[in-house]
């Protein structure tokens, strides 16, 4: 990871969203003092650019550990062909997934992981943060938030995603803190107690005890069970075309956020795996 002045991209996006910057995916000078701003009271290097320290620490995730090597088990899909283009990790997972999900053919899996891993910053992000400042709670969950209340949830994930989260979804009231508990987790992040305990039915696993599985041991399985649940995969089989990715893309995003990148990495797995 390597953003600075000058770049624009959706990662830069997500960045200026975080930092309550206004988030128009261009890394200019306002962008930059806010990083600058971030590091220096976060003791890192205040240089104004986004390495993988910095970008974890504002996004919430942590320092990839050294995995050990990732057993790929066998697949009727060419999977060796997908090796340094996504993690090993989720690579090993895809047989089980593609089985318990009906990802039966490519035009299947090539959409699906072109989206779960959009939606994840290549399969970077498993858990939802929701470190926002008080200008990016406004920008984003204006219903919930005045601008004195802003001020008073900003930069408190818990607090923030049981507000936003509480007396919706099957979760309890903000104070059960049933908010943040089942909170965004997973690659196309499975959120909301309801959804939760759907997915519970699939694993053999307590997850409403236990929800931080879907953050790493199901976070490939439970995007896959959101592409199930929304009857997805008969969008993917209509083809390989742009429209096709865009009506998926609509589905799983609500909107064409991040289009381009979609497009591309689609067209990268299909390519590889056909």
């Amino acid at each position: 990871m390597l953003l600075k002045k000058g770049d624009n991209n959706e990662q830069v996006k997500q960045l200026q969203i975080k930092l309550g910057v206004d988030p128009v995916g261009n890394f200019g000078p306002k962008t930059e003092e806010a990083v600058k701003k971030y590091q220096a009271a976060n003791g890192l290097v205040a240089d104004g650019i986004v390495g993988d320290g910095t970008w974890n620490k504002i996004m919430g995730t942590s320092p990839a550990a050294t995995p050990a090597p990732a057993v790929i088990p066998p697949s009727s899909f060419k999977l060796d062909k997908l090796k340094g283009h996504i993690p090993d990790s989720v690579i090993a997972a895809i047989p089980d997934t593609a089985a318990k999900f009906n990802i039966t053919n490519v035009l299947r899996l090539a959409h699906f992981l072109a989206q779960a891993g959009h939606e994840s910053g290549q399969f970077k992000a498993t858990s939802e943060n929701l470190n926002y400042s008080s200008k990016g709670l406004l920008g984003i969950f204006p219903r919930y938030f005045t601008p004195a209340l802003a001020e008073s949830y900003a930069r408190q994930p818990q607090k923030i995603a049981n507000r936003v989260y509480g007396g919706r979804m099957g979760n309890g009231v903000e104070a059960t803190g049933d908010g943040f508990k089942f909170r965004g987790r997973g690659y196309i992040q499975l959120t909301g107690k309801d959804n939760y305990t759907q997915f519970d039915k699939t694993v053999p696993e307590d997850i409403l005890s236990n929800p931080d599985l879907v953050s790493g041991k199901y976070a490939l399985m439970s995007a896959a069970w959101f592409f199930d649940k929304n009857k997805l995969w008969a969008i993917c089989d209509k083809g390989a075309d742009q429209a096709t990715v865009t009506a998926v893309t609509k589905r799983v995003n609500g909107g064409t956020i991040g289009l381009p990148d979609r497009i591309k990495h689609f067209n990268e797995y299909y390519n590889l795996l056909k």
